[in-house]
């Protein structure tokens, strides 16, 4: 991966596979140890964020709401009585409105300003400053439609059948949610079985017999924006998006409460890498903005299993690596970290 790279352009498709890396033991062995290391700081940090954000969230609710005893029990048993209590009806339509509903709802803040470049203060945080400004209309109205193809005609018959697997497993559908500290276990289960499913399979559809006919219609997007998180062939869609996020609770026999929860968290974790706005306080979208820029690294979630196989050696050497941080100020990270003049005035 090292050395001088031909860049790819829209007509480069499909995209040549990886080359096999021809790094000394040694270098394998320290790319082993940053993978572990990257693991631990981004999960460990992910759930100590959401940890404190559950407490001071559970009590202004609490304060506000009324309620008295456990916010979340209450909410839940709500919630499980709208559904009827009935498993397959949680597991199957309960699962497609949780998520469907939240991914629009975040998904159409970028795209409002996609659409309209209003407000434009937000347009100073673009990662491609020069595209999709503002995005085709033709292009996004085929994106959003296939989007909800995606989540109906092929998400509501694979949840049908993964809910038999379910049952087989024994995923709770109870009345009485897990332990909080139980759910933090978990997540991080989930966030470890998604990387090991995303990367493979996504590196898989990037060899050159499954590209052409599968992954292309994905890598459309150059530029990526939000709603194109999901925006995939529906074979892609089974294997990368939905079937690495179901491995874990499947793995781990979760409560159906918890499944939910790691959903919308992964849902929004993809809208944020695909957004193409590298926005203060919220996760960086560098990594995967330049994997459809340059289509051969950055194939993880984590960035975890991309460091052990040398796949973010091209993304490591450039611009959007010294960019790829948590952005905790209002100035824009391609203020702080600027083009080089000479590629700029290329």
């Amino acid at each position: 991966m090292e050395g001088k790279q031909q860049l790819c352009t829209p007509s480069c498709r499909p995209t040549p596979a990886v080359q096999p890396s021809t790094e000394a033991p040694v270098d394998r062995l320290s790319q082993s140890f940053d993978s572990i290391k990257k693991y631990l700081f981004v999960t460990g940090t992910a759930l100590c964020v959401f940890a404190a954000a559950r407490n001071s969230i559970t009590w202004h609710i609490q304060q506000f709401w009324g309620v008295s005893g456990d916010f979340w029990q209450y909410g839940w048993l709500q919630l499980y009585d709208v559904f009827g209590r009935d498993p397959w009806t949680l597991c199957v339509f309960g699962t497609i409105i949780v998520t469907t509903i939240p991914y629009w709802i975040f998904a159409s803040l970028f795209l409002l300003v996609d659409a309209t470049g209003k407000p434009a203060f937000i347009l100073r945080y673009k990662v491609q400053p020069e595209k999709n400004v503002p995005v085709d209309p033709v292009k996004l109205f085929k994106a959003v439609c296939t989007v909800l193809f995606n989540q109906t005609v092929i998400a509501v018959p694979f949840i049908m059948l993964f809910y038999r697997l379910f049952v087989w497993r024994g995923v709770e559908f109870t009345p009485e949610l897990p332990t909080f500290q139980w759910v933090m276990v978990e997540l991080i289960v989930f966030s470890l079985v998604e990387e090991l499913g995303f990367y493979y399979s996504h590196r898989m559809l990037h060899h050159p017999a499954l590209y052409k006919h599968v992954h292309k219609v994905h890598h459309e997007w150059n530029a990526p924006i939000s709603v194109i998180s999901l925006y995939a062939h529906p074979v892609e869609h089974i294997l990368s998006n939905m079937l690495p996020p179901l491995l874990g609770p499947l793995l781990m026999g979760s409560h159906i409460a918890t499944v939910w929860l790691w959903f919308i968290i992964a849902l929004f974790s993809s809208i944020v890498a695909h957004c193409g706005y590298h926005m203060p306080f919220l996760p960086s979208p560098e990594a995967h903005d330049f994997h459809h820029q340059k289509f051969i690294n950055n194939f993880g979630v984590l960035g975890v299993l991309d460091r052990l196989h040398g796949t973010d050696n091209l993304f490591r050497a450039s611009k959007a690596y010294q960019r790829h941080f948590l952005l905790l100020c209002w100035t824009p990270v391609t203020q702080q970290v600027p083009d080089d003049p000479k590629l700029k005035s290329k």
